[in-house]
C-alpha cells in the first residue's frame, strides 16, 4: 500500500474521530446547560393558580399486558386514591393473553361491588399497542381528565388531590409527577438505573418545565386534559414512544405542561440486563422515530429559536449511542500515536471536561438534591453507572439504525416482577441473540486494547478502556446469562407462582 493511502486513511480517521468527538462535546456541554437552567429555575413547585369548587371527573386508565404479578397491587392502589367516587372512573385497558385477563376481570368486579365506576376493557388484538389501548378507552370514557398509570406504578392516595387543581388554569394540558423507585437497592444494576433515571426525571424535566421549554409526558404517572389530547390529534401509534409524540404535538398546539418534582409516584426498575436493554431499545428507537416525524414541524413552528434548539437537542440526543458505537471502532489509532502534549492540553483535556466531567456532575447534582444525607456515597457508583450506560450503546445504536431505515417492530413491554422469582422466569425478556454476541466481542476488543495500551505505554486512555470493557462485558454476559437460565428453567418446568390476592 502506498504512503499516500496511509495519509488518506489517517485523514479520514482524524475527520471521523473529530466529528464524533464534537458530537459528544455538544451533548456534554448541554448537560451543563441543563444544570444551569435547573439552578436558575429549580425551586419548589408553585401551587395551583386556583381551586376547583366542584371537582372534575377523572378517568384513571390502566393499560396492562400480561402483568400477572403486579396487576392486583395496582388495582389496590387506585382504589385507595383520595377522590370522590362519583367523580372517579377506572378503566382497566387489558390486552393480556394469559391469566392476567381473569385476574383483572375479578378485580374489576370487586371494585364495582365496593361502589367504584370500574370497567374491564379487553381487546383480542393489540392494535396500536399501548397507544391503541388508550385511544380505545377514551371513546367510552366520561372523564375531563385522564390519569394514566402503568402496571408497576403505585400512586400515593393524595396524587389526584395534589395535581387536579393545576387544571384550573385552562392552558394546562398535562401534569407529570416524578417517578420513584420501589426496588432501587435490589442490585447494582437497579442502583445504576435509578441514578440514570433520576438525572433525567429531576434535572431535565424540571429545568425544561420551569424555563418554559418543551418536555415530555413520561408515559405514566401523569394527568392529561382530554381537550389537549383531542386537539393534538389523539394517541397515535406510528412511533414506539407515543408519550413523547403526543407531548410535542400538544405543546406545539399551544398547551402548557407542568412537571412536579416534589410529587413522587414509585414504580419498579427492570431487574435484569435483558429487560433493561429491551426498555432502553424501545425508548431510543421511539425517540428517533418521533424526531424524524416531528422535528420538521418544530422548526416550522413560531417557537423562539432557543426553544427550537433545545427541542432539537432533546429529540436527537439518542443519536449519541450510534456515535459512541462508531467511536469504539476508532480508538486503536489513538493508542498507537506518540503522545502529543500540546494536543493533550488543547484537545483531550477540554473534551474530557466537556463530556465525562459534565456527565458525572449531572448525576451527582441529581443525587445531592434527592439524597442529601448520602449523596456522597453515590459518587462511588458513578464509574459503574457510566459503564452501564456504555454497555447500552450496541443495543441502542441498533435501535437508532432501525428507526432511520424504517424497520418496524412491535411494542415490547418491560416485564415487572414485584419481587417474584417465578415472575422473573415467566416474563423474562431475552432480546435478539446477536446483540449480546456483539457486546461480548466489544468486551474482548477492549480487553485487547487495555493490554496493548499498557505495552506501548499509553496510560491516559486506560480508565476509559476499562470502563468500556466492564460495560460491554456486563451487557453481554448479563443478557446471555438470562438466555441460559431461561433454557435451564424450561428444562426444569418451573411452576408459576400465584399472584397476590386482590
Amino acid at each position: 500500500m502506498h504512503s499516500g493511502d496511509f495519509s488518506l486513511f489517517g485523514l479520514a480517521w482524524a475527520l471521523a474521530y473529530g466529528v464524533l468527538t464534537i458530537i459528544f462535546l455538544v451533548f456534554g456541554l448541554h448537560r451543563l446547560w441543563i444544570l444551569c437552567l435547573y439552578r436558575r429555575h429549580g425551586g419548589r413547585s408553585a401551587p395551583p393558580a386556583g381551586h376547583f369548587d366542584a371537582l372534575p371527573i377523572v378517568t384513571v386508565q390502566l393499560p396492562i399486558f400480561n402483568e400477572y404479578y403486579v396487576a392486583s397491587r395496582l388495582l389496590r392502589a387506585v382504589a385507595s386514591l383520595d377522590y370522590p367516587r362519583d367523580r372517579l372512573e377506572i378503566q382497566v385497558l387489558d390486552d393480556s393473553t394469559d391469566e392476567t385477563r381473569e385476574l383483572l376481570a375479578e378485580g374489576v368486579r370487586a371494585l364495582r361491588s365496593e361502589g367504584f365506576d370500574a370497567t374491564h376493557l379487553h381487546r383480542a388484538a393489540r392494535t396500536g399497542y399501548k397507544a391503541g389501548a388508550l385511544a380505545n378507552g377514551m371513546r367510552s370514557a366520561r372523564g375531563e381528565l385522564f390519569l394514566i398509570l402503568d402496571a408497576d406504578f403505585v400512586p400515593a392516595p393524595d396524587l389526584l388531590q395534589r395535581t387536579v387543581h393545576y387544571f384550573t388554569d385552562g392552558k394546562v394540558g398535562m401534569v407529570q409527577t416524578r417517578w420513584g423507585h420501589l426496588n432501587r437497592d435490589a442490585s447494582w444494576l437497579t442502583q445504576a438505573e435509578a441514578v440514570l433515571l433520576d438525572g433525567h426525571l429531576l434535572l431535565e424535566q424540571t429545568a425544561r418545565s420551569r424555563s418554559g421549554r418543551l418536555f415530555n409526558f413520561n408515559g405514566t404517572a401523569g394527568l392529561w386534559r382530554r381537550a389537549a389530547i383531542d386537539e393534538a390529534g389523539g394517541w397515535q401509534h406510528d412511533t414506539l414512544t407515543e408519550d413523547l409524540d403526543l407531548s410535542y404535538r400538544a405543546q406545539l398546539a399551544g398547551w402548557r405542561f407542568l412537571f412536579l418534582p416534589d410529587l413522587v409516584t414509585p414504580a419498579e426498575l427492570p431487574v435484569d440486563m435483558a429487560a433493561f436493554k429491551s426498555q432502553q431499545h424501545r425508548w431510543t428507537k421511539g425517540s428517533i422515530q418521533t424526531c424524524l416525524k416531528l422535528l420538521p414541524r418544530v422548526w416550522r413552528s413560531p417557537l423562539p429559536w432557543p426553544l427550537k434548539l433545545e427541542a432539537f437537542i432533546h429529540l436527537t440526543s439518542n443519536f449519541s449511542y450510534l456515535a459512541l458505537a462508531l467511536l469504539c471502532l476508532l480508538i486503536p489509532p489513538a493508542l498507537g500515536a506518540e503522545q502529543n502534549w500540546t494536543r493533550f492540553f488543547l484537545v483531550d483535556v477540554p473534551v474530557f471536561l466537556g463530556t465525562t466531567v459534565s456527565v458525572a456532575a449531572f448525576y451527582l447534582v441529581a443525587q445531592r438534591v434527592l439524597r442529601p444525607d448520602r449523596w456522597w456515597r453515590e459518587a462511588w457508583l458513578l464509574p459503574w453507572v457510566l459503564a452501564v450506560g456504555v454497555g447500552l450503546s450496541v443495543s441502542n445504536a441498533k435501535a437508532v439504525l432501525e428507526a432511520l431505515v424504517g424497520h418496524q417492530t412491535g411494542f415490547s413491554r418491560t416485564p415487572k416482577f414485584a419481587g417474584s422469582a417465578a415472575a422473573a422466569r415467566r416474563y423474562r425478556s431475552t432480546g435478539h441473540v446477536l446483540v449480546p454476541l456483539v457486546e461480548l466481542a466489544f468486551a474482548l476488543y477492549f480487553g485487547y486494547l487495555i493490554h496493548f495500551a499498557v505495552q506501548v505505554g499509553s496510560y491516559p486512555p486506560l480508565p476509559f478502556l476499562v470502563l468500556f470493557c466492564v460495560g460491554f462485558s456486563h451487557a453481554g454476559i448479563g443478557s446471555m446469562w438470562f438466555r441460559v437460565s431461561d433454557w435451564l428453567d424450561r428444562r426444569g418446568n418451573q411452576p408459576a407462582e400465584a399472584a397476590p390476592a386482590i
